[in-house]
């Protein structure tokens, strides 16, 4: 990956540890294209003057932004990290890039992520040098404040609220910094209560599981959706659709007519996949613009049918989201009625207690129904009872520019642009998104992408969401014969933790009885079946039984320290703790083999938030084998100790885990810290966080800690699940007796 490097223009030599994760996870997502705008932007943001950090942020970031929402934003984002540095508001840029992965996953679209920045410029624009008229070197004061806030505000707002809320600080506190500050840092009574005010209806991005979940289960489809807003069209207000990319969605459903947001949701994708299972093509080159609309209407007359009869249930939701225009709403002597007749068939179709008594709407109303009573029809027949329904029905005002639309939206129905071929190119196709097509790479990349986890701020008691990297890889190898070594040193303590082994464990034997195989006859079971078979029934054959142990179900975690501090000698001691810990974990791992537990080892150092370490030196799968022996033998010190986002992905791993007992046992010698934090407190109330976290996952977490001084902060990490081990070269003699006090 030497080229890669080179192409990329940063001479930081921070970024050579992460680059080749980095880019190993932007190829798993991106196409060649991509990777060559990925490493561009990158440069560019390099060149800002802004340090180090924005960098790291765009290469551990990108990746998965690009693949919540696509390759396009690559470079829009490049491009506004760089317009911002060229303005007076250079300390936004790592607040910028730091939102966004938050931002894409609430948006999901890469039309909405370039609107939403746009939407961000426009108000650094605004706000920027807004001062006393000084438009060149006054900054904008809440930027930052409003960036920091964007991944709760979109939690709650969708796009169009997002919008009104900011053009509302910007019209009201364009020139007031403190209350503009006040404004967009949620500190102000009207902030808030205009938050509340464009709070409303259900946002698809906290329903997007859900959805997905109901298209597979109800109706064996998976779709990729792509949600928009109708907040940045004024004048033509965009519409559901689908294609090849995916599903067209709205960001945002009110309650509509008794029907929850949620349940609109439910009723356009029903709508949606039964078009996908029942609609056929259509040339669209052989009708006239009224024919087409009407094609549309009695194919999704058709479908919501076909639909109902699928799911009964659904009829009485699409009853109340469609329209039930009047008969004589709609005067033909003055205006085209055209929809008007449309609305009313369609409505109609679906309510057999519709009332109309127009004798056209009634026979082909007939006609349509014996379409799809006598067989399951088909598009094409659909498309020509339509043609024959407008052609009857025809009025002169028809071609009127006066078109009647009052009651003939169907707000769940998308735009059918999926059924229709154009063989001739023409002025309808400028309405269609032109197709995309992805370039994926032959190249398989090697390696896991890094993991990003959020980091608990206790001043603000709220997440940094996406605010650690993470990388995890197999330790290296060394020499199993060390370990080996290791053991036979402390043979005599061996000896002593094997007696007391065999009391720990499982000594009863439960009996399992009717079983048709086992492992000796169960004498009642066997009598009572021989006297059903004398008497002439049917003999049970399950006359065997079998044993099993009551035995443990245990698994275990070991999460080991490697910070710098491990590679100290203590004061009194031969062994480096680094050393120490290698024997007691021999020990332990020796012992837990013995007993039959599932158990892995793993251990972690920090080099600031954006390269954390996690190294895997036993699996559960594995066995205490020489592989085993040989990583642990290999174990090296250094960096840092941010232990939260290590709890965290080891929580990962062990809460999938299925067993009675989970623990997670970490093995430290001082408290959290790292180069990049400042405030003491900051990484131990992170760990703290990420303690209950596991708690809630149902993971037991016990520290054992080096640290003579750790009283001063152990306490408020675990609580009282600790053990200080002040005599640090009784280690390997103390930490399998704990454990087995633990598990016994």
């Amino acid at each position: 990956m030497t080229q890669e490097r080179e192409q990329l223009n940063c001479g930081f030599r921070e970024i050579d540890p992460v680059f080749d994760d980095c880019l190993a996870n932007a190829r798993r997502h991106m196409s060649d294209a991509g990777v060559d705008a990925y490493l561009e932007g990158a440069s560019l943001t390099c060149k800002i003057g802004r340090g180090v950090e924005p960098v790291i942020v765009f290469l551990e970031e990108m990746p998965e932004i690009t693949a919540r929402v696509g390759e396009a934003v690559i470079s829009k984002i490049s491009q506004t990290v760089w317009k911002i540095s060229r303005s007076p508001n250079g300390k936004a840029i790592l607040p910028f890039l730091q939102m966004l992965p938050e931002a894409s996953r609430r948006l999901g679209s890469a039309e909405l992520m370039e609107r939403f920045i746009d939407l961000l410029l426009e108000m650094m624009e605004q706000t920027s040098g807004s001062i006393h008229g000084f438009h060149t070197t006054i900054p904008s004061p809440s930027l930052p404040d409003l960036l920091k806030k964007t991944p709760y505000l979109l939690s709650q707002l969708s796009c169009e609220g997002f919008r009104n809320w900011v053009d509302y600080g910007i019209r009201n506190y364009r020139t007031h910094p403190q209350r503009q500050i006040d404004y967009f840092s949620l500190q102000s009574a009207d902030s808030r209560a205009i938050l509340q005010r464009e709070r409303h209806g259900t946002l698809f991005a906290d329903h997007e599981r859900k959805l997905d979940l109901y298209l597979k289960s109800l109706w064996r489809t998976k779709d990729h959706f792509v949600p928009y807003s109708e907040g940045f069209d004024e004048l033509r207000k965009p519409m559901p659709y689908y294609d090849s990319l995916g599903i067209r969605i709205p960001d945002v459903y009110d309650d509509f007519h008794g029907v929850a947001g949620i349940d609109r949701y439910r009723a356009l994708l029903a709508h949606v996949a039964g078009h996908k299972r029942w609609t056929g093509h259509v040339v669209a080159d052989n009708y006239s613009p009224f024919q087409r609309v009407a094609i549309e209407t009695f194919e999704d007359a058709r479908v919501d049918l076909l639909v109902t009869r699928e799911y009964p249930g659904l009829r009485n939701t699409l009853l109340k989201l469609h329209p039930a225009p009047g008969e004589e709403d709609c005067d033909p002597e003055k205006e085209s009625c055209i929809r008007h007749r449309l609305a009313m068939f369609s409505y109609a179709a679906l309510n057999p207690d519709h009332g109309y008594t127009n004798p056209d709407l009634l026979e082909f109303l007939g006609r349509f129904s014996s379409a799809l009573t006598d067989s399951l029809s088909s598009t094409q027949e659909m498309a020509g009872l339509a043609i024959s329904y407008i052609a009857r029905t025809r009025r002169q005002a028809d071609l009127s520019a006066n078109v009647y639309f009052t009651d003939t939206e169907v707000s769940y129905r998308d735009d059918n642009r999926h059924m229709w071929i154009f063989i001739e190119e023409g002025d309808e196709e400028e309405m269609f998104d032109a197709e995309q097509k992805r370039k994926t790479s032959d190249e398989e990349v090697e390696g896991l992408p890094p993991r990003h986890y959020p980091e608990w701020d206790y001043k603000s008691k709220t997440y940094n969401p996406d605010w650690v990297s993470l990388y995890e890889s197999l330790h290296p190898q060394g020499d199993a014969g060390f370990i080996d070594a290791l053991l036979q040193k402390h043979q005599t303590m061996a000896k002593q933790l094997k007696r007391l082994l065999d009391l720990l464990k499982p000594q009863q034997y439960v009996r399992i009885r009717y079983q048709e195989e086992g492992s000796e006859l169960d004498l009642d079971v066997a009598i009572r079946s021989l006297i059903e078979y004398k008497s002439g029934h049917n003999p049970d054959p399950r006359i065997n039984m079998s044993h099993r142990n009551d035995g443990r179900d245990i698994t275990v975690m070991l999460l080991i320290d490697l910070s710098e501090s491990v590679d100290q000698i203590p004061e009194g001691s031969q062994q480096s703790i680094l050393q120490l810990s290698q024997e007691a974990v021999s020990l332990l791992g020796w012992a837990i083999e013995q007993l039959g537990d599932s158990f892995a080892i793993a251990g972690f150092s920090s080099n600031t938030r954006h390269e954390v370490r996690y190294q895997h030196i036993k699996g559960y799968a594995e066995h205490w084998n020489d592989a085993v022996k040989g990583r642990l033998a290999a174990m090296q010190a250094g960096w840092s100790t941010r232990m939260g986002a290590a709890i965290r992905h080891a929580s990962h791993y062990l809460g999938a885990r299925q067993a009675d007992k989970k623990l997670m046992l970490i093995l430290t010698d001082g408290e959290p810290a790292d180069i990049d934090v400042h405030d003491d407190r900051l990484l131990i109330e992170d760990s703290r966080k990420a303690v209950l976290e596991a708690e809630q996952e149902g993971i037991y977490t016990y520290c054992i800690n080096l640290d003579p001084q750790a009283d001063d902060y152990v306490r408020d990490i675990f609580g009282h699940q600790f053990t200080i081990i002040d005599r640090i070269e009784r280690l390997p003699e103390l930490l399998p007796r704990l454990f087995m006090a633990l598990t016994k």
